[in-house]
């Protein structure tokens, strides 16, 4: 059992990006063109030059045997999502010692995976993919994409809060111009709500290790599907996105 000691933790600004040890934008990619569509999530280091997306684009296209009208609609949206990104890019956003609660609810192929777990945003060094390959590990889940997509599943929950807070600080410097008391942070994101102040929850001595009453709403859930059931899930979800 882990003990922590925690002082007041004071709000600290840092410069935008992933509240992660590896700068990494959540691409979510869902095209379709003449009947045929093409969905992936994958990561993007924002620093690479933009003729790399070019070069993915028309290298997936090629693997896929995809038509190649695919490759601009592909390009629209990996660059929309990477611009927006970068909008946010030398904003003040802020950084303290908080755990928020992420949620994992993924079908990957013959593998449904549902779990929830306390993530620390102030800890710039935490690393998802990491988290991902030992969360397979742990629960034996040999399916190779299975990692990545809860990786990209935790930096999508990351970037929404990271966003809110570029936001909130934009706000705040808004207000504070008019001669008014900035606002605390208050973030639109659902994870960010549910967030746990660790000072104010375990007071300035205190134990971060869940209670035993708790186990239950923190255990993995993992199923493996046939593929009569992929099928039947993907023709609902084909439905349902029309």
């Amino acid at each position: 059992m882990k003990t922590v000691s925690l002082g007041a933790a004071r709000p600290s600004s840092v410069k935008f990006r992933m509240p992660t040890r590896d700068n990494l934008v959540p691409i979510r990619v869902d095209v379709e063109v003449d009947g045929q569509r093409y969905r992936d999530a994958f990561t993007w280091n924002p620093c690479d030059p933009d003729s790399e997306i070019i070069s993915f684009a028309k290298r997936t296209a090629k693997d896929l045997k995809l038509p190649a009208n695919f490759v601009p609609q592909m390009l629209h949206s990996i660059q929309g999502q990477l611009a927006e990104f970068r909008s946010y890019e030398g904003e003040e956003m802020q950084i303290r010692e908080k755990i928020v609660p992420l949620k994992i609810d993924l079908r990957i192929n013959n593998t449904v995976i549902r779990d929830q777990f306390l993530w620390d945003i102030g800890n710039l060094d935490s690393d998802p993919e990491e988290f991902a390959r030992t969360l397979c590990d742990d629960l034996n889940i040999t399916d190779p994409e299975v990692g990545p997509a809860i990786a990209v599943s935790i930096r999508e929950q990351l970037y929404e809060i990271a966003s809110q807070s570029v936001s909130a600080m934009r706000e705040a410097a808004r207000v504070s111009k008019k001669g008014r008391r900035a606002p605390e942070f208050a973030s639109n994101s659902k994870a960010m709500n549910n967030s746990l102040d660790l000072f104010k929850y375990f007071g300035s001595k205190g134990s971060v290790v869940r209670k035993r009453k708790e186990w239950y709403l923190y255990e993995p859930v993992v199923d493996v599907v046939t593929n009569e059931e992929v099928g039947v899930t993907d023709a609902t979800e084909e439905i349902n996105s029309r």
